[in-house]
């Protein structure tokens, strides 16, 4: 029997595919040089989340946290995706952010080709909350598949005081197909 969620809702803007899979990769690598400094990409991936929050009617959070990366992705990156949009959702609801909220606590193999299970493995543990958090916090990442991250997160968020964690993202990534297509 599998463990209850620690996460209350998840939404995401829309699903990771055609344009939006394009937009987003734009978003999260953008080209090195000048060539990166195009800022379409963060608007349209910003407005998607923006507008999913709005729309939400959940409960406005006391606190909006983004997932984050372990310090030498962040370096290599130069920034967090995920913070980007956590800061853009935050001005949108007016209510507070805090980047640092929670710490990544080990520089886990990127989820990209991990199924299920490897996923949830590999984030285990993964995050650590930075001091007491709020009761209801709205967890915002970039793209989500299985939810192993989110879920390892708000799991760090529940350990330290928060009692409700949703989740918002940009996109979803659709589940596999099986068996044959029409």
């Amino acid at each position: 029997m599998g463990q209850r969620s620690a996460l209350q809702t998840c939404r995401a803007a829309i699903w990771f595919e055609g344009d939006a899979l394009q937009w987003i990769h734009d978003f999260k690598y953008p080209a090195r040089g000048l060539a990166g400094c195009d800022p379409r990409a963060r608007a349209v991936v910003s407005e998607l989340v923006v507008r999913a929050g709005l729309e939400s009617r959940e409960q406005r959070p006391e606190l909006v946290v983004p997932v984050p990366l372990y310090p030498r992705r962040l370096r290599e990156r130069g920034f967090n995706p995920a913070a980007l949009l956590a800061r853009s959702l935050s001005r949108a609801w007016g209510v507070p952010w805090n980047p640092v909220a929670l710490r990544r606590l080990r520089d886990t193999p990127s989820q990209t080709r991990l199924d299920r299970g490897a996923r949830q493995a590999n984030v285990r543990d993964a995050f650590r909350a930075r001091g007491r958090q709020p009761a209801h916090v709205c967890l915002l990442d970039d793209v989500v598949t299985t939810g192993a991250t989110l879920e390892a997160a708000a799991r760090a968020l529940h350990a330290a005081g928060s009692t409700r964690v949703t989740a918002l993202c940009a996109a979803r990534t659709p589940a596999p197909r099986t068996g044959p297509r029409a």
